[in-house]
């Protein structure tokens, strides 16, 4: 975005002194056309944490996360009926990365299959088990799959450290749920408010 503010704020005299110093018989210089920010994509260096990811902020309303990366890649995408829930891909963002709006807010961002995105600890698909829990320690709570056998299973890892109730109520809080797959290795992450808890997308 600061290359394209820099190009749109080139003064109007420069141009035309630009214009003026061409000989008459040379042909005009072709004009390299510059990016739609609608179709900027984001920095692909931007982690992903707890509260959000690059641009996006745990908590922004979908306007604003629309504005920030875009609408959905699939404009037939649709919630679970009667729900005030809808996870998208949006059409500025890497690829394979969703957002969840809830009540018009984003509560949560998920990464899966082929996204080459990172956390803040520089873990992301295809990680073992074994490096995401010693990588976080105590922090690190394991719990088993709902669809699969072990190896598989979530691993939940709450800003604060580890919460002793069984199934997060706080609405301040914020985490990761790194989901190992049956190989053993993170198959999908999940970063944000209270729906990093949930096993069925906006269920």
């Amino acid at each position: 975005m600061k290359r394209l503010a820099l190009f749109s704020t080139l003064p109007a005299v420069a141009l035309a002194l630009a214009a003026c110093s061409r000989s008459a018989d040379t042909p005009p210089t072709a004009e390299v056309p510059v990016a739609s920010p609608a179709a900027t994509p984001s920095p692909a260096g931007d982690v992903l944490t707890a509260t959000g990811w690059g641009p996006l902020t745990i908590g922004m309303t979908k306007a604003q996360v629309i504005a920030a990366v875009g609408d959905t890649r699939s404009p037939d995408a649709v919630g679970i009926p009667g729900s005030d829930c809808l996870e998208f891909e949006p059409l500025r963002a890497p690829e394979d990365f969703w957002v969840m709006i809830e009540t018009d807010k984003l509560t949560r961002i998920t990464i899966g299959d082929v996204s080459a995105v990172k956390d803040a600890k520089g873990l992301g698909l295809g990680d073992t088990a074994a490096r995401v829990k010693e990588t976080y320690g105590a922090s690190a709570v394991a719990s088993p799959h709902k669809y699969q056998n072990a190896p598989a299973e979530y691993i939940t890892v709450w800003e604060g450290g580890p919460r002793a109730e069984p199934y997060m109520e706080d609405e301040a809080a914020r985490g990761i749920v790194y989901e190992i797959d049956g190989t053993g290795k993170v198959g999908a992450i999940h970063a944000g408010g209270l729906s990093i808890q949930y096993v069925e997308g906006c269920a």
